[in-house]
């Protein structure tokens, strides 16, 4: 999996490219959503195996969990201070775009995207990125450094790009 970091990239990067209709609250609300996903770690505490669709990068990596958080973020679009519309769709990029990162990722056994009409688990046929490790030990070592050079090339330089190009758009 990409660091949490690397995950917030892209609705950083929407609610910085579209501007004043995404309020700081509902930002700082999207980043979260776009780590939400990877909750489903509590799982292990359980005893769930990893392929269970109730494991890591089961349900919680789907389509389906991605459309849920978003319906139910509308109904806190006034605390957000954004329109119910604005709340929906960055919601659910933020909250999709994490197991679409996932699936560009190097290791692990693929995310349940289809979830609940397939538990299948998924990648997409390239994967650039290379698997974070596991820990906050494990992640200041060579390796911790080699994934985020692969973030910054795969996550964060794409995301630059995004922000600007929906700047660019906006002028227009």
């Amino acid at each position: 999996m990409p660091t949490i970091f690397s995950h917030a990239a892209v609705p950083i990067a929407t609610s910085l490219g579209v501007g004043k209709i995404v309020s700081r609250r509902l930002l700082l609300f999207a980043a979260f959503c776009a780590i939400l996903p990877d909750f489903d770690t509590l799982a292990f505490k359980f005893g769930i195996p990893y392929a269970s669709q109730w494991g890591h990068r089961g349900f919680t990596h789907s389509i389906a969990f991605a459309l849920l958080v978003a319906l139910l973020a509308m109904f806190f679009a006034r605390k957000l201070k954004s329109r119910p519309w604005v709340v929906f769709l960055l919601s659910f990029v933020a909250v999709v775009s994490h197991p679409l990162l996932d699936m560009l990722t190097s290791g692990g056994l693929g995310v349940a995207l289809y979830w609940p009409y397939s538990n299948e688990r998924v990648f997409f046929d390239v994967r650039p990125i290379a698997v974070s490790p596991i820990g906050i030990v494990n992640f200041f070592t060579a390796r911790g450094w080699a994934v985020l050079k692969s973030e910054f090339l795969w996550v964060w330089l794409p995301s630059i790009i995004l922000m600007l190009s929906l700047r660019g758009m906006r002028r227009k």
